[in-house]
């Protein structure tokens, strides 16, 4: 397939002029297609979505500025540029006034067209790239950004390095908070397709019709709301990588279509007729047990197959303790400016926590601690009730106090909690939670027959 740069409409009613420029846009790499008046213009404009239209202003049937105002009705994000007649200047800056991104006198020189054209296609793809940053704003990582120094996140970072430059699917699990929007914009940074768009899009905000038109595009009239004809991510994301977190909350009835996009490129808009080709990488992510959601069938098997070609977990943080004075002085860096620290009990009583929101939690409390201590070294007095509880239970199971500790009561409950951590890591199967605490499966089944765990 060839890598076209744009896709532009000729409305000309002279034939020599249409072929004219359908041959020197051709060349310079762009899809073009052409309509030979006004009325045939618009008609295709209805059925197709173009990133350029050039229009004469003065054709049979419908003039140019009928076709401007269809344009710009039917499909706003399309730009539009006119080409007008010598000595009839007065008409081009009309058309500029109704919304025309530039015109062209005629006879007109080959270097001014592709001058135009190229720079009305460069503010296009400006503006997509707004819309690729609509749900956060924020500059572009690399590996070097996902911080970490422990054995699981080296592993994770030689795995990203290996995997980054294929073009394989990508399913990232990991607990919420702990950085997969991350791991997938390195992904795509280390990746060839790093200087096209890289597009997210987040499952669970979207009720299922909306999804569809935000993923796929619609046409004008396709439903209630549809105003004009718009390109969906998967256009936009076209010779990027599209990332969908939350991939196991998208509807049955949408999972055909992401399917048959995995495996040919190809999509239909809501309410279109033509099929649309597009070269995307798919990066997916979950923070549930999406085998589950297959078992039940709520999310399709095949579908999950094609999205976990190579699967990426991200350790939580309670794993990794020995990376967290790292992230400490890194958010201490962003909102103090290193102006703040933290005191030795206050460092290890966060190295002690278990971080159930993972990396995104922790951030947060720097952030709230930050903000609300006047002192420049952190305390114990700074941090919050929650915290502090939770550090006195633990070093109430760790210490010997005056009056003594219940050895057994002890020994029992940490038994019990890692019995179910390791059911919980191995999602139930019980043969593999009695290797993650490196028992047999016989002792592991009387340990859970012993604490009523079922």
């Amino acid at each position: 397939m060839k890598d076209y740069k744009g896709r532009i409409l000729i409305v000309e009613d002279e034939r020599s002029m249409r072929e004219v420029l359908r041959i020197l846009l051709e060349e310079e790499m762009y899809e073009v297609t052409s309509a030979p008046d006004g009325e045939a213009g618009i008609e295709l404009i209805k059925k197709d979505i173009f990133d350029l239209v050039i229009t004469d202003i003065k054709m049979p049937r419908a003039d140019g500025f009928e076709v401007l105002k269809k344009v710009k009705e039917i499909s706003p994000d399309t730009i539009v540029i006119m080409i007008t007649a010598f000595g009839t200047t007065e008409s081009g800056i009309e058309a500029m006034k109704l919304g025309a991104y530039d015109y062209i006198n005629k006879p007109f020189k080959i270097d001014e067209i592709r001058l135009v054209v190229k720079k009305a296609l460069e503010k296009k793809n400006l503006s997509e790239e707004i819309i690729c940053l609509r749900e956060k704003v924020q500059s572009t990582y690399s590996l070097e950004n996902i911080i970490g120094k422990s054995p699981k996140m080296l592993e994770l970072f030689k795995l990203i390095s290996r995997i980054a430059p294929s073009n394989s699917s990508v399913l990232i699990t990991g607990e919420s908070g702990s950085g997969k929007e991350l791991v997938a914009t390195a992904l795509h940074n280390l990746s060839q397709r790093k200087d096209r768009n890289f597009v997210t899009i987040n499952c669970a905000t979207f009720p299922e019709g909306l999804l569809e038109s935000e993923l796929f595009g619609h046409m004008k009239g396709s439903f209630t709301g549809a105003l004009y004809n718009k390109a969906g991510l998967f256009e936009i994301a076209d010779g990027g990588t599209i990332f969908l977190d939350e991939i196991y909350e998208m509807p049955l009835s949408l999972q055909p279509k992401l399917l048959r996009v995995l495996e040919n490129g190809t999509f239909r808009r809501v309410g279109g007729t033509t099929e649309v080709k597009v070269d995307v990488r798919v990066i997916s992510a979950t923070n549930s047990d999406i085998l589950g959601s297959v078992s039940s069938g709520t999310f399709r098997k095949d579908l999950y197959y094609r999205l976990n070609v190579v699967p990426v977990n991200i350790p939580p943080l309670r794993e990794r303790p020995e990376d967290i004075p790292m992230l400490i002085e890194h958010f201490l860096n962003r909102f103090s400016a290193g102006r703040k620290k933290f005191s030795p009990e206050v460092l290890r009583l966060f190295m002690d926590y278990s971080w159930k929101g993972n990396v995104r939690e922790l951030e947060n409390m720097v952030e709230r601690v930050v903000l609300l201590s006047d002192n420049e070294v952190i305390t114990l007095d700074d941090i919050p009730e929650e915290i502090l509880k939770a550090g006195d239970e633990l070093k109430h199971h760790y210490d010997i106090g005056d009056e003594g500790v219940d050895l057994e009561q002890i020994i029992e409950k940490m038994e019990k909690d890692l019995l179910l951590k390791a059911l919980e890591k191995s999602r139930g199967v019980k043969t593999e939670a009695a290797k993650f605490l490196r028992l047999s499966f016989r002792s592991f089944r009387h340990r859970l027959y012993k604490y009523g765990i079922k």
